[in-house]
């Protein structure tokens, strides 16, 4: 998989510092940051939205899923998620 093909930023900052078991931050720079840890990568199957006629159904999928340390899930995307080393 190519980070054209994984979804990741143009300038890298997820693809290349984001896998599974890595130290994030959620929703980066917002009163919502937490940190947590990468528990599942989606990758290409997060899919597409879905429409029917007029009717939106549901958005895609989120790519990553991480656990912050009350035992939540966070679904996020690629602009949502960084390293818990950049500040």
């Amino acid at each position: 998989m190519t980070d054209a093909d994984s979804g990741a930023p143009a300038n890298g900052a997820a693809g290349d510092q984001i896998a599974v078991g890595v130290s994030v931050r959620v929703y980066p720079g917002t009163d919502r940051e937490r940190l947590g840890v990468v528990v599942e990568d989606f990758g290409d199957s997060a899919g597409q939205d879905v429409q029917i006629g007029q009717h939106h159904i549901v958005d895609a999928a989120r790519r990553w899923t991480v656990r912050p340390g009350d035992g939540s899930l966070v679904f996020v995307d690629n602009a949502d998620i960084s390293s818990a080393d950049v500040v």
